[in-house]
């Protein structure tokens, strides 16, 4: 039987994990990105994909609640579905969070340059990967320890977010709202823009998957599990809006829009339009310890899923090895903290943000189908909900660039190629364990 991880995490903690997941690349750098893309409806961007997060994250905690062991849908999948779902459920978070936790990483080099008063671009990929080493070295010490680190990185964050939005107030101007929805260049109207950007902002909520992908670590999993989902969801929601507001009310949605793209730190940029002295600075030290929690968190989400997989067979076995003391899969983390140091020398947080986007709806897609074959006494939501969620990821996994949808499929092809040849090495090797025996 495989080893199992120790059971440390209550509401607060589990909590606290959910938070430090959400709140950073989310809030800090994707509301920039999706103000690019549809203006100041970015605000109402967030508004529609809270609702599809709220869906999704009532089913990830029931699913949880009832099957709390480490590797979240890519587990339900097999459970409750099939082993090719819970493959792609596996693969799609490996790659979609990945590419956030590089975001992350770029989003805190950017923020910190910026904090310092420099414009030397060629800085930001090597302090990306500094911090990047840094946390993997955390997470390997075990889960006290990230959720002691994490509990302190949040605490910052929130307020810093809490100034910059009662410090912005004054600041707005009601004409940085007109007009609320960018035309889209070929004459179809918004709509469809509007569409992209809540694809796009989805994925700022999608932190909450944390809490059940740890699920094996977590107290009382029924009581504890949803929760901390629904607690860091309600939490997260209000902030993001007011944050979107006073961004966009500020500086204007273009303004908002090209300092995510040029340094990653449009919420900074911002902030110094406020006329206020130190905000800014207090701003970037929230923003930077954000980023941080986000790469922290993901670290330890991709290492737990990685781990189910590698119990598997689904990825190479020695990934599912755990330290001497049961609180790590030190090599999981390893692995992932290698994977993520990779991406960022991509450098460039729109594309890592907009790939994870079509990946991590995929995923979420397949939480909600695992969720409406729940037994009825194992249900703790209406199975409209399930629906529901359903129907919102796989519309909106449609609505990104073209260019990363392709690429989204075509990964997901080689990832099933890669299942069925793993699933038939392994097979072969254990008729012949038989026959041996």
């Amino acid at each position: 039987m495989a080893q199992q991880l120790k059971r440390e995490l209550g509401v607060f903690g589990a909590t606290m994990m959910g938070l430090g997941s959400i709140i950073g690349t989310g809030i800090f750098v994707s509301v920039g990105i999706g103000a690019g893309v549809t203006g100041p409806a970015v605000i109402l961007a967030i508004a529609f994909a809270a609702f599809v997060a709220t869906c999704n994250g009532l089913n990830s905690a029931q699913l949880a609640a009832n099957h709390p062991v480490s590797g979240g849908t890519y587990e339900y999948g097999y459970h409750y579905l099939t082993p090719q779902f819970g493959f792609i459920a596996g693969w799609t978070f490996l790659l979609a969070k990945s590419a956030s936790a590089a975001t992350a990483a770029l989003g805190f080099a950017g923020y910190l340059l910026d904090a310092l008063g420099s414009d030397d671009t060629t800085l930001l990929v090597p302090l990306a990967l500094a911090a990047v080493i840094v946390l993997t070295l955390i997470v390997v010490g075990g889960i006290r320890r990230s959720n002691t680190a994490n509990t302190i990185i949040v605490s910052i964050t929130l307020a810093a977010l809490a100034l910059f939005v009662i410090a912005g107030i004054p600041s707005i101007d009601g004409a940085n709202f007109s007009p609320f929805l960018n035309a889209a260049e070929d004459g179809s109207g918004g709509i469809n823009l509007l569409l992209q950007a809540t694809a796009l902002m989805f994925v700022a909520y999608t932190g909450y998957g944390r809490i059940a992908t740890m699920g094996e670590e977590v107290r009382e999993p029924r009581r504890t599990i949803p929760r901390a989902i629904i607690t860091t969801l309600v939490t997260t929601m209000i902030l993001y809006v007011a944050v979107a507001f006073v961004g966009v009310g500020t500086i204007g949605a273009e303004a908002l829009s090209g300092a995510a793209n040029e340094i990653a730190a449009p919420l900074e940029v911002a902030a110094s339009s406020f006329g206020i002295p130190a905000v800014p600075e207090l701003i970037a030290i929230g923003a930077i310890t954000a980023m941080l929690g986000v790469l922290l968190n993901l670290i330890l989400g991709l290492s737990r899923v990685l781990l189910a997989m590698g119990r598997r067979r689904d990825m190479p076995t020695p990934v599912a090895r755990l330290n001497s003391t049961g609180t790590t899969p030190y090599v999981a983390v390893i692995v992932m903290g290698a994977v993520i140091g990779g991406l960022v020398l991509i450098g460039d947080v729109r594309t890592t943000w907009s790939f994870s986007a079509f990946t991590v709806l995929i995923y979420y897609a397949i939480t909600n189908l695992a969720a409406l074959r729940l037994k009825p006494e194992e249900r703790l939501f209406p199975p409209i909900i399930a629906w529901i969620g359903l129907a919102a990821c796989l519309f909106l996994a449609f609505w990104v660039e073209l260019s990363v949808l392709l690429v989204g499929l075509g990964l997901l092809v080689v990832g099933l190629g890669w299942h069925f040849a793993a699933q038939a090495i392994a097979n072969r090797a254990n008729r012949a364990a038989v026959n041996d025996g």
